[in-house]
């Protein structure tokens, strides 16, 4: 386990070593704008991606567990908590972003890409050999750790804004960047309150029987990271070169 923790790690780092991830306190503030005006569509299939995978699982364990984590999207049962989308919305407001842009904002061609390969992948997963494996590590993979790696990476220019007198503001993406962190190695037990990574990691380190679970776990961070990797590439233009 100890080496597939390694691994996983270093595919981390290299998507926090991504230039537009690397580099967002040198982009515009239209340029950071785009960013977050794209990436919000990822955030709007969040829900049915989990949903899909939900479907496809056969491991009760690994159900339980993605059905409280999608739930955590819609605090409350009588609509007067806002959904995390909308809390989104509320701290892209505060960034700068107008209405009228997300109103206007459609997505790129790049970005339905990136949306609908998860949902390629997702169905795959579900088709092929470790099915509950696969599916766990890309709700893991795609839908917290690496999320919580980049709104890492974005903090630091929100914080100028979403921050002030030591008050924190935000109300997505500094929320996001610490539940759905990994803070344990994975396969270390984890607390009914731990981070959401490190719930779905304790359980997938059960699911991991052999080297081929282990090969398959592998490959589909791999091809996680392919898909995020692609996203951001779209906005390299944006990011200005080295003096």
């Amino acid at each position: 386990m100890k080496e597939l923790d390694a691994f996983e790690d270093d595919l981390v780092e290299r998507f926090e070593r991504h230039p537009v991830l690397a580099g967002a306190a040198l982009l515009s503030a239209d340029g950071f704008a785009a960013v977050l005006l794209q990436r919000r569509f990822l955030s709007l299939a969040f829900t049915p991606a989990y949903d899909l995978a939900i479907d496809l699982l056969e491991d009760e364990s690994s159900r339980r567990i993605a059905r409280v984590i999608l739930r955590e999207e819609y605090p409350g049962g009588d609509g007067r908590v806002p959904s995390h989308r909308e809390d989104m919305k509320a701290d892209m407001l505060r960034l700068g972003v107008s209405r009228k842009a997300l109103v206007e904002t459609a997505p790129t061609a790049v970005t339905v890409e990136a949306t609908t390969a998860i949902f390629r992948l997702i169905a795959e997963a579900g088709r092929g050999p470790d099915a509950d494996l696969r599916l766990v590590t890309i709700l893991r993979f795609w839908g917290e750790i690496l999320v919580a790696a980049e709104y890492g990476r974005l903090w630091p220019r929100m914080a100028e804004v979403l921050t002030g007198d030591g008050v924190n503001r935000s109300r997505f993406y500094h929320p996001h960047l610490v539940h759905d962190a990994k803070a344990h190695p994975l396969g270390a037990e984890s607390l009914p309150s731990g981070t959401h990574s490190d719930q779905l990691g304790a359980r997938l380190a059960e699911l991991v029987t052999g080297e081929e679970s282990a090969a398959g776990f592998r490959e589909t961070e791999q091809r996680v990271l392919r898909i995020k990797t692609d996203f951001y590439d779209q906005f390299l233009p944006l990011v200005p070169a080295p003096d």
